[in-house]
């Protein structure tokens, strides 16, 4: 017996961007990073399966996203269902840098005192934004030459950030609102949320937008202070610190030895590591 032919299906025409885009919903934990991915291709007409034919090229160019922001919308589009390729974060270039003035008090300022005691913290304890957004107070215990940090994933020692912490602890204790917040890095001020307040857990993006400004701001001290016979110096740390993310610091930190937080970071570590001791090897030596 045999079947009648059938004509195959047409193809189902797709529907305009914006309505494809509000038929998706973003990823739990990547909402903001979900709407200005579909803010971008919508700028340029692209719902999510035009996306998928052309890649994220079109809107990384429009946007001038550098290749970890390319890498981590397309982590972000793929976690909300659209089928983009993997794209892997860039390892920071350069392989090492000089992060300590990262950590030096310069202010009692409590925004700077705040971001002062995560870089210290950060720098032999390099979680990610995400582990600093939920680390709470009582995870973090001072002696009197370190500070342990205990969590889910384990227990670390943490040398060298005694004073970055208890300077930063001091500072707040003088603001009822900080002092009573359960959070390492607290709001310093209200935001436009509704539920935003003083002392409130921050946004991973407010949190990566704190690490730029203070960044940016050591470079221009660092430029500033410099005497003329660390002028060079000076000038190449500032030119890096103006580019330089905490997702950079944190695997700069890895590249330079710490113990990776979380399995996920030892692969990535190791390659790191290998990358600078390469890049050691190959520097000429003098006669």
């Amino acid at each position: 017996m045999t079947r009648d032919w059938q004509a195959p299906l047409p193809q189902m025409p797709a529907p305009p961007p914006a309505e494809a885009w509000r038929r998706l919903q973003a990823p739990e934990g990547y909402e903001v990073q979900w709407r200005r991915l579909a803010e971008a291709a919508l700028e340029l007409g692209l719902g999510p399966d035009a996306l998928v034919e052309d890649g994220m090229d079109t809107v990384a160019a429009a946007r001038d996203w550098k290749p970890a922001t390319v890498a981590l919308y397309s982590k972000v589009a793929r976690y909300g269902g659209i089928a983009l390729p993997l794209v892997r974060t860039p390892e920071p270039t350069p392989s090492t840098l000089e992060l300590r003035p990262l950590t030096e008090i310069r202010s009692e300022d409590p925004e700077h005192l705040r971001t002062v005691a995560w870089c210290a913290l950060a720098l032999t304890w390099p979680a990610t934004v995400g582990q600093f957004r939920t680390l709470r107070r009582d995870q973090v215990h001072a002696t009197a030459r370190r500070l342990l940090v205990r969590t889910e994933e384990g227990e670390w020692s943490v040398p060298g950030a005694v004073r970055a912490w208890q300077a930063w602890e001091t500072t707040r204790s003088r603001f009822p609102a900080l002092a009573d917040s359960p959070w390492v890095l607290p709001a310093l001020r209200r935001g436009p949320g509704v539920h935003s307040a003083v002392g409130a857990q921050l946004s991973t993006q407010a949190l990566q937008v704190t690490f730029v400004k203070h960044a940016v701001r050591t470079a221009r001290h660092l430029q500033r202070t410099a005497p003329p016979s660390r002028r060079e110096w000076a000038d190449a740390l500032a030119a890096a610190y103006l580019t330089l993310s905490y997702d950079s610091y944190r695997r700069l930190a890895l590249a330079a030895g710490a113990r990776p937080v979380a399995p996920r970071g030892a692969v990535r570590a190791e390659r790191s590591a290998a990358k600078a001791a390469h890049a050691v090897a190959e520097q000429p030596t003098s006669p």
